[in-house]
């Protein structure tokens, strides 16, 4: 890579602003800098943050991601989008995808400054996400094949290190709609036509079952109920025969079966239809689902667990930048951030101080109770002596939910309150750690691949693979492990939430400290969540461990357990717990409780009816 001469970075900043609103011809669009990667909501746009270290390349990716938003805000049109947006995950996915890339190819065919930034973005992701080196059979290959391989062939261009991914899955692609890719370089003008060929295209590659109903049957009006009704039945006849065919979307599968299941006995009540095999299949699927709720939490496999240090999971130089990214955020909170901790401080280290014992019989003369001896010459003279109060050392373990569920601001809050706690007990002379719980794919990964290799055992417990992320140990300063806190807004970071598993992973941890008091504190957006654990279980199986796990805690009286909720009310999984929806808020709330937590006589009395004040 060659260096950048990119001396300006507020003129960078300001020319990319105003080349992308020539582009889209939005001129109220507003940019901002820090994400992770490009985004758009509505007119707010949002991009990397530049700094002086970039390379040429990282650059002109910077300017493809640019690009991108701005034929995405000038070709695109919402109202179509919603139309013929599919109603699955994995089809929402490709459907999206594909219309990013006829947007990106129009402005590539008129523009070629463009069109070589474009690459250069797609050159650059490919590098930092490793993609050119995924197998046939992981997470998101065939959804990265298929774009690559329709990207190639709208815009004539094939991106460096993708032939890869292109080639595990090109000739299954290719059997099933070469022809389909060949139409939507013919229809990259109109939106309308375009969406139809997509979810065409998602139907020959077996996802029929995510594409919902067909859109443009509404517009049919010459035909009558009876015929539209007739007509949705034969899709959903459809939609089936695509679920059975297929093992993509398994997570699904079962639910779908249950629910039509449930319909057709409800269906058979009404009509008063005799059927006693429909019935007692209903009725053994009742019961299946019953035992299934009452099955003990167990691990399919922990094979493909990982602990591991933030600094493992990505480059220095990313880390640098995800830093400063957050520091930015924090500017403006600099001086409410002083105060607490200021006021914290004086709260633990008063305890440290020296106190004075009275009314004993040698000692210092205690000058106070002279008048007493004055008004009773009989009493006896008292003296005082200095002593020091035992402060127990304390240790705070601070647990933050990495899931996908927190991308965006809740993450970004998170980081915030994980480095602010930090920071401030490190202060005040209290341990802390800072850890958080992920997983290493959505869907179930390597577990759920080795699940269906056995032949799908019925009930098979957690069905992914875990990521427990150790950002900062409780012996390590908090200037040497900050910018490790960056990585929560890494983007492709964050997944499914196990919180039971995370939770316990922590509690155990904090058993191994020597420390007298020990806290272990929560930051977490609600109730745990992984599509592939739950698709095969019942639906409050991971729910029902976290509360479980955190009643066994709560038992313990060696360990302090405290929650705070990021825009999610947490209060009915844990008896101590916060809210808060906004970063100002970090700096009074949660450090006006943390105070009374650490008072020592106040913590005493009212354990049982505390709770945190939003």
């Amino acid at each position: 890579m060659v260096k950048n001469n990119l001396h300006n970075i507020d003129e960078f900043k300001r020319a990319l602003t105003m080349a992308m609103r020539s582009i889209s011809k939005e001129d109220e669009l507003t940019v901002s800098f820090g994400a992770e990667s490009g985004s758009l909501n509505g007119l707010k746009a949002r991009l990397p943050l530049p700094n002086k270290n970039m390379a040429n390349e990282q650059i002109d990716s910077l300017r493809g991601e640019a690009d991108s938003i701005a034929l995405y805000l000038a070709h695109h049109q919402e109202e179509i989008d919603k139309r013929y947006l599919p109603e699955g995950q994995n089809a929402k996915g490709i459907f999206n995808s594909l219309e990013k890339i006829r947007c990106e190819t129009i402005g590539s065919q008129s523009m070629a400054g463009v069109a070589g930034n474009l690459n250069l973005m797609q050159k650059e992701r490919l590098k930092k996400k490793n993609i050119g080196h995924l197998k046939e059979n992981e997470e998101h290959s065939l959804l990265e094949a298929l774009t690559y391989m329709v990207r190639e062939e709208l815009t004539g261009h094939k991106i460096q290190g993708s032939e890869d991914t292109i080639s595990s899955w090109k000739k299954w692609i290719e059997e099933r709609s070469s022809e389909t890719i060949e139409n939507l370089s013919k229809s990259i003008l109109d939106q309308r036509e375009y969406a139809k060929i997509i979810r065409k295209l998602i139907g020959e590659l077996e996802l029929g079952n995510e594409l919902g109903e067909d859109p443009d049957n509404e517009e049919d009006d010459g035909l009558d109920s009876d015929t539209e009704f007739n007509g949705s039945d034969e899709d959903q006849d459809i939609d089936q025969s695509d679920v059975q065919e297929t093992d993509f979307s398994d997570a699904e599968m079962d639910e779908d079966e249950d629910s039509v299941q449930s319909d057709m006995t409800e269906i058979g009540d009404e009509s008063d239809i005799e059927d006693d095999n429909l019935t007692q299949a209903a009725r053994n699927r009742s019961e299946d689902n019953t035992k299934r709720r009452e099955l003990p939490y167990k691990i399919f496999t922990s094979k493909f667990d990982e602990e591991i240090k933030a600094l493992d999971l990505c480059e220095l130089d990313e880390l640098d930048r995800l830093r400063e990214y957050l520091d930015q955020q924090l500017q403006h909170l600099q001086g409410a951030i002083t105060r607490l901790a200021n006021k914290l401080q004086r709260k633990l280290l008063a305890k440290q101080n020296r106190s004075w014992e009275f009314d004993l019989e040698e000692g210092l003369l205690d000058v106070s109770k002279l008048t007493r001896v004055i008004i009773d010459p009989t009493s006896p003279l008292s003296y005082k002596m200095e002593k020091d109060i035992e402060f127990r050392d304390t240790i705070v373990s601070l647990l933050i939910d990495n899931s996908g569920s927190m991308r965006g601001r809740p993450i970004t809050i998170a980081a915030m309150c994980g480095d602010i706690l930090a920071r401030t007990l490190e202060r005040c002379g209290v341990k802390t750690e800072v850890l958080g719980f992920t997983t290493k794919a959505w869907k179930g990964g390597r577990s759920r691949e080795v699940w269906l290799e056995e032949g799908k055992i019925p009930a098979p417990g957690r069905l992914n693979d875990l990521r427990h992320i150790i950002y900062k140990t409780a012996d390590e300063p908090w200037r040497r492990s900050k910018r490790n806190l960056g990585l929560m807004l890494r983007e492709g970071l964050l997944k499914e939430n196990i919180d039971g598993e995370a939770l316990d992973w922590a509690y155990e941890r904090l058993q191994r400290r020597s420390e007298q008091r020990k806290i272990l504190m929560v930051i977490s957006d609600g109730a745990p969540v992984d599509d592939s654990t739950l698709s095969v279980n019942a639906g409050n199986y991971l729910e029902r461990h976290l509360k479980k796990v955190i009643a066994d805690i709560e038992k313990d009286s060696s360990i302090e357990l405290v929650a705070i909720g990021i825009g999610h009310d947490v209060n009915r999984y844990y008896k101590r717990a916060v809210t808060i929806v906004d970063a100002e808020q970090l700096g009074g709330a949660i450090t006006e409780q943390l105070a009374d937590l650490f008072d020592e006589e106040n913590n005493i009395s009212s354990k049982k009816k505390f709770q945190f004040a939003s």
